[in-house]
């Protein structure tokens, strides 16, 4: 079996470390041939010395020559978006895993696309932004695109070799938050440290708020809408608070297939890595050891349908995934800049959906094109600031 070939946009994030952890355990599967992150050059240097890829890329010019002097002659060393598209294109990678925040890769994870690359996905910002002309350029050139995000991961395993005129409902789950007990009134003036208690998964602080607010999965729903090619009336949200299901398919004729695992991302990935194969990982034979069930003597598996008034970030994607275009990429940039207020203690955790609701009420409809998209999302944060700026005598009080 021929060794595949890694680029990692986003290297030292969440994905991107739990990545090179997989390729780690894997050398004869797996090798790097391209790391690419912002500011944490420092991390960025101890992965490039450890994998020794041929390509590096930083965020910050200033630290190009301290990397090359630090690595192999051999290595080429870039930064910025121009960087980006070198680790992408010119590093020939088999698979590029796009693990990047927000916009910054869009173009080099298109120009891996173009050339037919596999892109393992975890950059949301992309799909619920662009999703369309990345699944059509995808289309176009013959490229694989596979999930990294559990959620779509599950539905993606569930769906090989099953026919997508055959589904009748995408159920995506979601573990709740740390505020699924809490009325709307506990949770307006929920502090930060109370947002980023979150029952299962270890995320970075963007994430874990936006499952507190479950706006994750409401850019989920927008993602699977994207990645699947269903509209939203057939995507549906059930909170699974153990996190071992995570994701079903009905379809037509009332079968239901469901993909269930222990809440670790690094099964996803490997996944996304290793298709159609699966990697060697599981050494225990007990299949509840295998669920993670942590020595309890069955796997519980009870939903419950999300309560739209305590979380209306939830309805602010549908809505926004209904009425298409950019306002996608809108809700999504205003979600920036509403947590990051939050986190800075400028807003309340309630208001996060106030701004981001005045951000896309106040959006026009467009045609959706990679330079509308860009427009799009540089509106959307400025829309939100001004929604932010409009709240802080309240948020002072």
């Amino acid at each position: 079996m021929p060794i595949k070939k890694i680029a990692i946009l986003g290297s030292t994030g969440s994905i991107g470390t739990q990545t090179l952890d997989v390729v780690a355990r894997h050398p004869d599967r797996f090798r790097v041939v391209g790391l690419a992150a912002g500011k944490r050059t420092a991390e960025l240097l101890a992965q490039a010395k450890t994998f020794q890829p041929q390509f590096v890329s930083c965020g910050n010019i200033d630290d190009v020559e301290s990397l090359r002097g630090e690595l192999p002659p051999h290595t080429h060393v870039a930064s910025g978006a121009a960087g980006l598209l070198v680790v992408a294109a010119e590093s020939c990678a088999d698979v590029v895993v796009a693990a990047t925040d927000g916009a910054v890769a869009f173009d080099a994870i298109f120009a891996a696309v173009e050339r037919g690359a596999r892109i393992a996905v975890a950059n949301k910002e992309l799909i619920v932004a662009a999703g369309e002309l990345f699944v059509a350029a995808a289309r176009r050139s013959g490229a694989e695109i596979i999930p990294v995000d559990s959620e779509h991961s599950a539905l993606f395993q569930c769906l090989v070799g099953e026919p997508r005129e055959r589904i009748a409902t995408l159920i995506l789950t979601a573990s709740g938050g740390p505020f699924w007990e809490l009325s709307a009134e506990q949770m307006r003036d929920a502090s930060v440290a109370d947002a980023l208690r979150h029952p299962t998964w270890q995320m970075g602080v963007k994430n874990t708020v936006d499952s507190a607010s479950l706006m994750n999965k409401g850019l989920e729903v927008i993602e699977a809408s994207r990645l699947f090619g269903v509209p939203p009336e057939k995507i549906e949200v059930l909170v699974h608070r153990t996190s071992i299901a995570h994701g079903f398919v009905v379809f037509t004729d009332g079968n239901v297939k469901a993909q269930l695992a222990p809440p670790d991302m690094r099964l996803p990935i490997g996944y996304a890595l290793a298709y159609p194969d699966r990697l060697d990982d599981v050494a225990a034979a007990d299949p509840l050891a295998a669920l993670g069930t942590r020595g309890e003597p069955f796997a519980r598996l009870d939903f419950h349908r999300p309560d739209a008034e305590r979380f209306p970030c939830l309805g602010l994607a549908y809505r926004a995934l209904e009425r298409g275009g950019t306002v996608p990429a809108v809700l999504s940039a205003a979600n920036e800049v509403a947590v990051e207020a939050f986190v800075e203690g400028r807003i309340r955790f309630g208001e996060i959906a106030e701004v981001v609701g005045a951000a896309v009420e106040a959006t026009p409809d467009e045609p959706l094109s990679l330079k509308a998209v860009r427009g799009a999302d540089a509106r959307g944060r400025e829309l939100a600031r001004a929604a932010v700026e409009a709240r802080l005598p309240a948020a002072a009080n």
